[in-house]
């Protein structure tokens, strides 16, 4: 047992149901698994999850709208900061009930994501040692690491949360980050704990206009950080609210909400507005003793104690620079299987084919490519569909001048040419009139082009590479397309899988998002529900239906309540599933699908590989 460190001497005793040994867990954690084994929970099996119902949810996140639309501001953040860490961030409320959360997409699909939903509760009496619910009843920030979770099915996690404390200094919320074993703990503590400050200070800012807010620190370069107290002034010149660095530093002054400004300071009002408000840094001293420096960070519509003067902008806390998405993003490992030899194929010069269903990104595919492809020359795309029969083989070869009735008077080089030292890519190719099938089929084979009306013929390299939404073998069946120039263009086929089958959905959400909106935060929930769509249009009706709930977002975020079909309101969950998370989850997955495909029950219950006896089930509503 020596060679053991602390924390497995306790885990060993609390799971073989011994007294912990003296001194090897940390006061505060062997308190919680005290507290915890008081409540009856056993180390070895399972929490409880409990749920409030979605009533109770909806009216938690409407008394609390302020708070919570900034703590999703800065939910948003903390996702660029630390995404791809396989991390899910929660919001809770003063009584330790999740009310959203932002994640990495493979964390918010483990059995882990799935069970903190919105809703679920998080105190320790439920669910054990976990950081939320430890920083919930010390009032302070608590990381709590792998096996220092009482459950002992928790052991891979490690979980950071830090809670949200208001001018009175009671605490009205916790923020969390939960995350794999392995992750950068102490680096996502430190953010966690900033940006529960920052929602702090966001409160202070937001809740009125009309007051001035002053920063002050003992240090004058620590003005314009989340070190400096900020303070409140009521148009009457007392207290109105304090964050808690500004607690901190007067420790041992009565700093309550209606104290006198010279009560805390040695220094009149007016002489410290004369002074601040023309934007000087003063330094006063607390009643204390102690030094400090002050600014002015905001000036009220009238500022403190009815003096009137034109107040420049407030001062506000400065936006973080967009950290937009860029590049091409496919984490589906189905898709990724497909791609590994398309840089090969490029490398060899080998025709490159693309079938998907409309909207599924052929073309940003075709591009892909092209730049695997590392050519110096142009992307050209050509709509197969979209040009005239009559014109199809003048606009990719070109055409001498007066080669035929209404053509340009001084020719064109034509689409193939534009595309020399580059990549050509045919779209629709199923739409590729008969009578030019066999050109485009010489060409091919030569990597030659003449011009209508021309005599000299043009050696070019073009990268090839095609695309359609349908199988080209069905038209090669049907007549309607030439076999050989169908296995001409299919030197290397990649199957582009439908958006609803795509494992990255929650990225390629993310994605379009920035590209739409830099910045916007959208809840997992929100995700949850348009992962439930069928997307017919796959990726064009996404992105669409992302700019309208973009159009519409109320508070500067999307959530469930912002993703609805054509006005709809999305269904609710039968009686049977709406007080268990999970139930619910899966539940509502039903209902919309079915309601998607116009109440088809068979066709619901392929789409989402179920019997069509279990659709039935979760349609009922009694």
């Amino acid at each position: 047992m020596q060679h053991l460190s602390g924390l497995e001497r306790a885990r060993l005793a609390l799971e073989g149901g011994g007294r912990l040994p003296a001194g090897a867990l940390g006061q505060t954690l062997a308190a919680s698994w005290k507290r915890c084994l008081d409540h009856g929970l056993d180390p070895l099996g399972r929490a409880q999850v409990a749920v409030v119902e979605g009533g109770d949810l909806k009216g938690r996140r409407e008394r609390d709208a302020l708070l919570r639309r900034l703590a999703i501001a800065e939910m948003q953040v903390l996702y660029e900061q630390i995404s791809g860490s396989n991390f899910m961030i929660a919001f809770a409320d003063r009584d330790g009930v999740i009310l959203d959360t932002i994640s990495d997409p493979g964390f918010a699909q483990s059995r882990d994501g799935q069970a903190i939903v919105p809703g679920s509760w998080w105190r320790e009496q439920e669910r054990g040692t976990n950081a939320l619910g430890l920083a919930l009843l010390e009032r302070a920030p608590i990381a709590v690491y792998g096996r220092e979770h009482f459950f002992a099915a928790h052991g891979h996690l490690s979980c950071m949360a830090a809670p949200v404390f208001n001018a009175g200094g009671e605490v009205i919320g916790l923020l969390d980050a939960s995350c794999s074993n392995e992750a950068r703990q102490q680096h996502t503590h430190a953010l966690v704990r900033m940006a529960a400050a920052q929602i702090e200070n966001g409160l202070i800012y937001r809740e009125r206009s009309d007051v001035v807010i002053l920063a002050f620190h003992p240090r004058m370069e620590y003005l314009d950080t989340l070190s400096a107290g900020l303070l409140s002034l009521a148009p009457d010149g007392r207290l109105g609210a304090l964050n808690r660095v500004g607690r901190a530093l007067l420790a041992g002054l009565d700093a309550q909400v209606g104290r006198r400004f010279d009560e805390l300071f040695d220094v009149k009002l007016d002489r410290a507005l004369d002074s601040v408000l023309g934007g000087a840094v003063l330094r006063v001293r607390d009643r204390a003793g102690s030094a400090v420096f002050m600014v002015c960070r905001q000036i009220g519509n009238r500022a403190a104690g009815g003096r009137g003067s034109p107040a420049p902008a407030a001062v506000q806390v400065p936006p973080r620079p967009s950290t937009a998405s860029v590049g091409f993003v496919c984490e589906d490992p189905v898709l990724q299987r497909r791609m590994t030899g398309i840089a090969e194929a490029a490398r060899r010069r080998m025709p490159v084919h693309l079938l998907g269903e409309t909207g599924t990104g052929k073309e940003l595919m075709a591009r892909h490519v092209h730049a695997l492809s590392g050519r110096s020359g142009a992307f050209v795309a050509v709509n197969c569909g979209a040009i005239a029969e009559s014109l199809f083989i003048a606009e990719l070869f070109g055409h001498e001048r007066g080669a035929y009735t209404n053509a340009r008077q001084d020719g064109s080089p034509g689409l193939i040419q534009a595309a020399d030292q580059g990549t050509l890519f045919l779209d629709e190719v199923a739409d590729i009139p008969a009578s030019a099938q066999t050109t485009l089929l010489r060409f091919l084979d030569a990597m030659e082009v003449r011009p209508v009306g021309g005599q000299k013929v043009k050696r070019v390299d073009v990268q090839i590479v095609s695309a359609a939404n349908r199988d080209l073998r069905e038209a090669v069946a049907a007549g309607r397309f030439r076999a050989d120039l169908y296995y001409r263009l299919n030197g290397y086929e990649v199957l582009l899988p439908p958006l609803r089958e795509r494992a990255d959905f929650g990225l390629l959400v993310h994605h379009l998002l920035e590209a739409i909106q830099p910045g916007i935060a959208i809840t997992d929930e929100a995700i949850e529900r348009l992962r439930r769509r069928p997307w017919p249009g796959n990726m064009r009706e996404l992105r669409t239906t992302l700019q309208r709930a973009v159009i519409a977002a109320e508070g500067g975020f999307l959530d469930e309540d912002g993703i609805v079909s054509d006005g709809a309101q999305a269904p609710a969950a039968c009686p049977e599933c709406r007080g268990h998370a999970l139930a619910r989850r899966n539940c509502l997955q039903i209902r919309e699908t079915c309601a998607s495909v116009g109440g088809n029950i068979a066709e619901a219950a392929r789409l989402l590989g179920i019997s069509r006896t279990t659709v039935y089930k979760h349609l009922r509503d009694n």
